[in-house]
């Protein structure tokens, strides 16, 4: 009889370390699932901002034909970062580090753009320039959330993936962490005009 006891108390306690294990791979799972998807928001919202790119190019053309310089900066920039994406799959910190970079030099291409946009006030007042210059602030508000909440999914899945006892499932199944997206040295700082032009 107490042999029948202790068995079916084995019985139970393995049952139960087998949902547990389960249990903590799904949460794990759906966790990096999580991240995936907002690597995905983040490429959508940068490629979101290079599409739009060559209309602001083309009404900018229309009226600064003597930018062709900052033109074209902007244009090869563009070029640089669509060949960078981020893969989801293998996700490293020097893959972000040259995503972002090559995505930062786009804003500071931009960012000159539209320093010279400030020379030619019938362009700064044509409507279909003051279009794509919201949606262009729209983009990189997109670009701020999704890099945001990428970074609060990789953070759930850290957090998951070091936690005791979760981090023997993680480790025995080789789920590791995820790096974040970091500010910019200086972005604690508003850019000035002058810091704009000298870029």
């Amino acid at each position: 009889m107490k042999k029948g006891i202790v068995l079916l108390i084995l019985l139970a306690l393995v049952v139960m370390l087998g949902f547990w294990i389960a249990g903590s791979y799904n949460t794990l799972v759906g966790q990096e699932e999580a991240v995936e998807r907002s690597v995905g928001d983040v490429n959508a919202a940068y490629q979101k901002r290079a599409d739009l790119i060559p209309n602001i190019v083309e009404s900018v053309k229309a009226y600064a034909e003597y930018e062709q310089g900052t033109l074209a900066a902007v244009i090869e920039a563009r070029s640089q970062a669509s060949q960078t994406k981020l893969d989801a799959s293998n996700l490293t910190a020097e893959q972000i580090k040259a995503f972002q970079e090559a995505q930062d030099a786009v804003s500071g291409a931009l960012s000159r753009l539209l320093v010279t946009v400030e020379r030619y006030p019938d362009l700064k007042a044509s409507q279909n320039f003051m279009d794509l210059n919201y949606k262009l602030e729209s983009c990189e508000n997109e670009i701020a959330n999704a890099r945001r909440l990428f970074n609060e999914t990789a953070n759930k899945f850290n957090t998951t993936v070091r936690k005791f006892p979760s981090n023997i499932i993680a480790k025995h199944f080789g789920f590791e962490k995820k790096p974040y997206f970091e500010a910019k040295d200086g972005a604690e700082e508003a850019p000035s005009v002058g810091d704009m032009l000298a870029k």
